[in-house]
């Protein structure tokens, strides 16, 4: 009971940051509207969290090794269920973007700290099966954000989406308190030396942020597709991209099972491979396919990276030293950010100029179909590049050790 116990604030912990970086989102005309503001302006109710994430996400989780996980992770929780309340309380806007700034402080050391107690918190060889299930929860949060928001608004107005996180916030507080172990401190050292020093970790690492940039750009351009290039209205654009959010939620788990059976290492190459034919698929599928020549691949990529993503995860948290699981947690976690802010920009960038248009939604259908081809032209480039990482770096690992690296962790 208790390792389930356990598991239960885990997950609730990777929940409410997914769920309040999405559930704020579809906020924006409605606090645009209440606070006499700009889109602009409003939109640092997002950014003002997402840049607290980023900035303070590695910071976190080295701290939580040097001065105690259990204690800061109870205080993250705690800052974050406070902050919520204080969104819903915020006489301004002002005051609206700090309280989210202050949600986002609570959120980085919740989303550093939650993947790094995993190795304390279940048996060894159920890890990527706990990986798998904060996989999914993170997936199911990030889908059901926008969708609630919405509900919540209609029915009782913005402060709603802020509220309903601090009684969750609660529950996850006490399971914590009550069922989290006290992992041992490290030593006070550079905030590098837990994290880059080793090199197969660095290049899972540089793996997890590749293969979320692919995975960002089907839900960057995806849209524009399907209603520049497929014509699609917006009630049919949103069931069509409920799919890869849909698939990457009921995929985590199994996936978690797949590591613990096949290894990590073989798991990563099986979800590398298939991202690489679904971007393949994406780049060589006529458009006159309709919606499924656009789904099926798009299924195809996000059920790999739910694979890979449990295989990735496993591997660079269980296998980092006790001491310092917090660092690479939070390292970890950065670099997916990084990769979705890559897959926003750069890959967007991308798709524009292959549309041959700063202004997409004037592009003609061809235009916009040719931009999606050319980039996941780009992505299954980038998929084959962290496909040479993972092998090479196996192989530079099975040099060094003088003998075949073992599929398991």
């Amino acid at each position: 009971m208790t390792k389930r116990a356990a598991l239960a604030a885990l997950t609730l912990s990777m929940l409410l940051p997914s769920l309040s970086t999405s559930i704020a989102s579809v906020a924006a005309p409605t606090l645009a509207v209440a606070f006499d503001a700009t889109f602009a302006e409003v939109q640092w109710v997002v950014l003002a969290f997402l840049v607290a994430v980023t900035a303070l996400t590695v910071l976190a989780g080295h701290l939580g090794d040097t001065t105690g996980r259990r204690r800061l992770f109870l205080v993250g929780i705690a800052l974050f269920g406070v902050m919520s309340a204080a969104c819903a309380a915020a006489p301004s806007l002002g005051a609206l973007v700090a309280a989210r700034a202050g949600q986002g402080v609570g959120a980085a050391i919740m989303m550093a700290l939650t993947a790094a107690f995993v190795s304390e918190a279940v048996p060894r060889e159920r890890i990527g099966t706990a990986m798998g299930l904060l996989g999914t929860v993170s997936a199911v949060g990030t889908a059901m954000g926008p969708p609630l928001g919405g509900a919540l608004i209609a029915a009782f107005g913005w402060q709603a989406i802020f509220l309903v996180a601090v009684p969750l916030s609660a529950v996850a507080f006490t399971l914590a308190v009550r069922h989290l172990p006290d992992p041992p401190k490290a030593p006070r050292a550079r905030l590098s030396a837990a994290v880059l020093r080793d090199r197969t970790r660095a290049a899972n690492l540089l793996l997890s942020a590749i293969v979320t940039t692919v995975l960002m750009s089907t839900l960057v351009v995806g849209p524009f597709y399907l209603t520049g290039g497929l014509g699609l209205d917006t009630a049919v654009v949103g069931a069509v991209m409920a799919a890869g959010p849909l698939v990457a939620a009921l995929g985590g788990l199994p996936a978690g099972r797949v590591v613990d059976w096949l290894g990590t290492r073989r798991t990563t190459l099986l979800g590398l491979g298939g991202m690489a034919a679904g971007c393949l698929a994406l780049a060589t599928l006529p458009a006159s396919l309709g919606i499924p020549g656009y789904v099926i691949p798009v299924v195809v990529i996000t059920g790999s990276f739910a694979q890979f993503q449990a295989a990735n995860s496993t591997e660079v948290v269980a296998g980092a030293p006790a001491t310092s699981r917090g660092a690479v947690s939070g390292m970890l976690a950065l670099s997916r950010q990084v990769g979705l802010i890559l897959g926003t920009s750069a890959m967007g960038w991308v798709f524009t100029a292959a549309a041959g248009t700063a202004d997409v939604t004037g592009a003609t259908p061809g235009d916009v179909a040719t931009a999606l081809r050319t980039t996941f032209v780009v992505g299954a480039a980038l998929i084959a590049c962290a496909i040479g990482v993972a092998i090479t770096t196996r192989r530079s690992v099975s040099s060094r050790m003088g003998e075949t690296v073992p599929t398991r962790v």
